[in-house]
């Protein structure tokens, strides 16, 4: 875990023994799994603490400090995890949803989950426009995540409902923003966004630029939104 406890100090983070021994296992049932279903194409040991442990405890630059003690977060399209259980690791204070639709991965999820032994991790194998219509689950998370999901635009209509208003959204994203930014700038205001920082990730163990992209959640989101699934990368606001 050389490459993770590097990177992690970078961040201002002191994993501890309990901690790596959680990412190891997280590690080895990754391995294991992805040898039976497409959960990554990332697979060696080196390049999973780099391009997923360390590029999903990135967002710690983002998240409120006070969300993490308590505080709600949804994983939207989480696939095998990221960013949202090794947030969960990093910060066992967070009650943290991982919502993702297809079912293998959703088990995997809940295997992981229990195999870590953490408590607050709930898996929602369902779409996101179809969980934020929920009443219990719309507008009910202080912050929500999202990691090569969609453009800025189709994102938009996938998080914002289920942010509370005061809370954020934290898109992962590769550096050069402004275009995608710029094409979503009506769907995040018409969903009660607004874009409050662009930040950049700079750690020598991922390599690639990367940022964060905040939206902060200022009014609620019109009842008529998300559309039906499908229709938020179909036609974009």
């Amino acid at each position: 875990m050389e490459a993770l406890i590097a990177g992690a100090a970078s961040l201002g983070l002191c994993l501890n023994e309990a901690q790596l021994s959680q990412f190891r296992r997280y590690y080895l049932d990754l391995t294991e799994w992805n040898s039976r279903i497409n959960l990554t194409s990332i697979a060696g040991c080196r390049d999973v603490q780099s391009k997923h442990f360390l590029d999903s405890l990135s967002l710690l630059q983002a998240v409120p400090e006070d969300a993490l003690d308590g505080g709600a977060l949804a994983d939207v399209g989480s696939g095998a995890g990221f960013p949202g259980l090794p947030l969960k690791i990093a910060s066992p204070g967070l009650r943290v949803s991982l919502v993702e639709s297809i079912g293998k991965k959703a088990a995997f999820l809940r295997h992981v989950a229990c195999s870590l032994d953490v408590n607050d991790v709930d898996v929602l194998a369902e779409r996101a426009e179809t969980l934020a219509h929920r009443p219990d689950r719309r507008e009910s998370f202080d912050v929500v995540t999202a990691r090569a999901v969609a453009e800025m635009d189709t994102l938009a209509e996938l998080a914002l409902p289920l942010c509370r208003v005061g809370g954020r959204v934290i898109a992962q994203k590769m550096r050069d923003i402004g275009d995608e930014l710029s094409r979503a700038e009506r769907a995040i205001e018409v969903l009660g966004g607004r874009v409050e920082d662009v930040v950049p990730v700079e750690l020598d163990e991922i390599g690639e630029p990367r940022c964060l992209v905040v939206l902060a959640k200022t009014s609620p989101t019109p009842p008529a939104y998300p559309r039906r699934p499908g229709m938020p990368a179909k036609r974009p606001l």
